[in-house]
Protein backbone atom coordinates (compact mmCIF):
# COMPACT_ATOMS: atom_id res chain seq x y z
CA UNK A 1 0.00 0.00 0.00
CA UNK A 2 1.42 3.36 -0.97
CA UNK A 3 1.46 6.49 1.18
CA UNK A 4 -1.40 8.13 -0.75
CA UNK A 5 -3.68 5.11 -0.25
CA UNK A 6 -2.84 4.98 3.46
CA UNK A 7 -3.58 8.72 3.82
CA UNK A 8 -6.99 8.19 2.16
CA UNK A 9 -7.73 5.35 4.62
CA UNK A 10 -6.65 7.53 7.57
CA UNK A 11 -8.64 10.57 6.42
CA UNK A 12 -11.48 9.35 4.19
CA UNK A 13 -13.23 12.75 4.35
CA UNK A 14 -10.03 14.77 4.53
CA UNK A 15 -8.65 16.64 7.52
CA UNK A 16 -10.73 19.16 9.44
CA UNK A 17 -10.79 22.56 7.81
CA UNK A 18 -12.19 25.47 9.78
CA UNK A 19 -14.48 27.77 7.83
CA UNK A 20 -13.49 31.39 7.33
CA UNK A 21 -16.73 32.41 8.98
CA UNK A 22 -18.88 30.52 11.48
CA UNK A 23 -22.33 31.38 10.15
CA UNK A 24 -25.53 30.44 11.94
CA UNK A 25 -26.26 28.02 9.09
CA UNK A 26 -22.86 26.36 9.36
CA UNK A 27 -23.15 25.89 13.13
CA UNK A 28 -26.72 24.62 12.86
CA UNK A 29 -25.64 22.08 10.23
CA UNK A 30 -22.70 20.90 12.36
CA UNK A 31 -24.86 20.58 15.47
CA UNK A 32 -27.33 18.49 13.44
CA UNK A 33 -24.44 16.25 12.35
CA UNK A 34 -23.44 15.83 16.00
CA UNK A 35 -27.04 15.06 17.01
CA UNK A 36 -27.51 12.42 14.31
CA UNK A 37 -24.16 10.65 14.64
CA UNK A 38 -25.33 7.98 17.14
CA UNK A 39 -28.17 6.90 14.83
CA UNK A 40 -25.79 6.72 11.86
CA UNK A 41 -23.18 4.72 13.80
CA UNK A 42 -25.84 2.31 15.04
CA UNK A 43 -27.25 1.83 11.54
CA UNK A 44 -23.79 0.99 10.18
CA UNK A 45 -22.66 -1.31 12.99
CA UNK A 46 -25.56 -2.93 14.85
CA UNK A 47 -25.74 -5.94 12.55
CA UNK A 48 -21.99 -6.56 12.33
CA UNK A 49 -20.63 -9.81 13.73
CA UNK A 50 -17.92 -9.87 16.39
CA UNK A 51 -15.45 -10.85 13.69
CA UNK A 52 -16.43 -7.79 11.64
CA UNK A 53 -16.34 -5.52 14.70
CA UNK A 54 -12.82 -6.75 15.38
CA UNK A 55 -11.60 -5.88 11.87
CA UNK A 56 -9.28 -2.85 11.60
CA UNK A 57 -10.46 -0.17 9.18
CA UNK A 58 -6.89 0.12 7.83
CA UNK A 59 -3.54 -1.60 8.33
CA UNK A 60 -2.32 -0.63 11.79
CA UNK A 61 -5.62 1.09 12.56
CA UNK A 62 -8.28 0.54 15.16
CA UNK A 63 -10.98 -2.05 14.84
CA UNK A 64 -14.58 -1.00 14.26
CA UNK A 65 -15.25 -1.86 17.92
CA UNK A 66 -12.42 0.43 19.06
CA UNK A 67 -13.68 3.22 16.80
CA UNK A 68 -17.17 3.07 18.34
CA UNK A 69 -15.79 3.14 21.89
CA UNK A 70 -13.33 5.91 20.94
CA UNK A 71 -16.15 8.10 19.62
CA UNK A 72 -17.90 7.90 22.99
CA UNK A 73 -14.71 8.63 24.91
CA UNK A 74 -13.71 11.53 22.70
CA UNK A 75 -17.17 13.06 22.71
CA UNK A 76 -17.47 12.70 26.50
CA UNK A 77 -14.31 14.79 26.64
CA UNK A 78 -15.98 17.25 24.25
CA UNK A 79 -18.93 17.56 26.62
CA UNK A 80 -16.69 18.19 29.64
CA UNK A 81 -14.59 20.71 27.72
CA UNK A 82 -17.73 22.52 26.63
CA UNK A 83 -18.98 22.73 30.23
CA UNK A 84 -15.60 23.93 31.47
CA UNK A 85 -15.43 26.65 28.83
CA UNK A 86 -18.93 27.80 29.76
CA UNK A 87 -18.25 27.92 33.49
CA UNK A 88 -14.57 28.89 33.78
CA UNK A 89 -12.47 31.58 32.17
CA UNK A 90 -10.34 30.01 29.41
CA UNK A 91 -9.62 26.78 31.33
CA UNK A 92 -6.70 24.52 30.52
CA UNK A 93 -8.27 21.15 29.69
CA UNK A 94 -6.88 17.76 30.62
CA UNK A 95 -5.90 15.81 27.53
CA UNK A 96 -6.01 12.02 27.41
CA UNK A 97 -4.00 9.43 25.52
CA UNK A 98 -6.57 8.07 23.08
CA UNK A 99 -4.21 5.33 21.89
CA UNK A 100 -3.69 3.97 25.40
CA UNK A 101 -7.42 4.22 26.10
CA UNK A 102 -8.14 2.29 22.89
CA UNK A 103 -5.97 -0.58 24.11
CA UNK A 104 -7.85 -1.09 27.39
CA UNK A 105 -9.93 -4.25 27.67
CA UNK A 106 -13.30 -2.47 27.43
CA UNK A 107 -12.35 -0.99 24.05
CA UNK A 108 -11.02 -4.32 22.81
CA UNK A 109 -13.76 -6.69 23.95
CA UNK A 110 -16.87 -4.91 25.23
CA UNK A 111 -20.07 -5.13 23.18
CA UNK A 112 -20.87 -1.92 21.31
CA UNK A 113 -24.56 -1.63 22.27
CA UNK A 114 -23.93 0.01 25.67
CA UNK A 115 -21.62 2.51 23.97
CA UNK A 116 -24.18 3.22 21.24
CA UNK A 117 -26.74 3.83 24.01
CA UNK A 118 -24.29 6.17 25.77
CA UNK A 119 -23.66 8.06 22.53
CA UNK A 120 -27.40 8.55 22.00
CA UNK A 121 -27.84 10.32 25.35
CA UNK A 122 -24.53 12.15 25.16
CA UNK A 123 -25.21 13.53 21.69
CA UNK A 124 -28.71 14.59 22.67
CA UNK A 125 -27.15 16.60 25.51
CA UNK A 126 -24.41 18.01 23.25
CA UNK A 127 -26.96 19.12 20.68
CA UNK A 128 -29.27 20.54 23.33
CA UNK A 129 -26.62 22.69 24.97
CA UNK A 130 -24.95 23.69 21.69
CA UNK A 131 -28.28 24.87 20.24
CA UNK A 132 -28.91 27.00 23.32
CA UNK A 133 -25.60 28.88 23.19
CA UNK A 134 -25.87 32.62 22.66
CA UNK A 135 -23.45 34.09 20.15
CA UNK A 136 -21.27 35.45 22.96
CA UNK A 137 -20.76 31.93 24.38
CA UNK A 138 -19.58 30.65 21.00
CA UNK A 139 -16.53 32.90 21.49
CA UNK A 140 -15.61 31.30 24.84
CA UNK A 141 -12.41 29.29 24.81
CA UNK A 142 -10.41 26.57 26.46
CA UNK A 143 -6.68 25.89 26.19
CA UNK A 144 -5.32 22.60 24.93
CA UNK A 145 -2.01 22.07 26.75
CA UNK A 146 -0.46 19.96 23.97
CA UNK A 147 0.28 23.12 21.99
CA UNK A 148 -1.23 25.85 24.20
CA UNK A 149 -3.81 26.58 21.51
CA UNK A 150 -7.01 28.39 22.44
CA UNK A 151 -10.05 26.67 21.00
CA UNK A 152 -13.27 28.65 20.64
CA UNK A 153 -16.52 26.77 21.21
CA UNK A 154 -17.69 27.56 17.68
CA UNK A 155 -14.56 25.86 16.33
CA UNK A 156 -15.07 22.92 18.67
CA UNK A 157 -18.56 22.37 17.23
CA UNK A 158 -17.10 22.09 13.73
CA UNK A 159 -14.22 19.89 14.91
CA UNK A 160 -16.43 17.37 16.69
CA UNK A 161 -18.93 17.21 13.82
CA UNK A 162 -15.96 16.45 11.55
CA UNK A 163 -14.59 13.92 14.08
CA UNK A 164 -17.82 11.93 14.13
CA UNK A 165 -18.12 11.97 10.34
CA UNK A 166 -14.44 11.03 10.04
CA UNK A 167 -14.91 7.86 12.09
CA UNK A 168 -18.25 7.05 10.49
CA UNK A 169 -16.45 7.17 7.13
CA UNK A 170 -13.81 4.74 8.46
CA UNK A 171 -16.59 2.26 9.13
CA UNK A 172 -18.53 2.79 5.90
CA UNK A 173 -15.36 2.64 3.77
CA UNK A 174 -14.36 -0.65 5.41
CA UNK A 175 -17.87 -2.06 4.92
CA UNK A 176 -17.81 -1.06 1.26
CA UNK A 177 -14.32 -2.52 0.76
CA UNK A 178 -15.30 -5.78 2.44
CA UNK A 179 -18.73 -5.78 0.78
CA UNK A 180 -20.50 -6.12 4.14
CA UNK A 181 -24.22 -5.52 4.11
CA UNK A 182 -25.89 -3.09 6.54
Amino acid sequence: MNELDLEKLKYPIGKFTAPEQYSTEYLSEKIKEIETLPEKLAKETIHLTDEQLDTPYRPGGWTVRQVIHHCAESHMNCYVRLKWALTENNPVIKPYDEVLWSELSDNLTMPIQPTLDLLKGLHFRLGYIMRSLPTSDLEKTFVHPADNSEIKLKRMIGMYAWHGNHHLAHITALKNYKNWKS
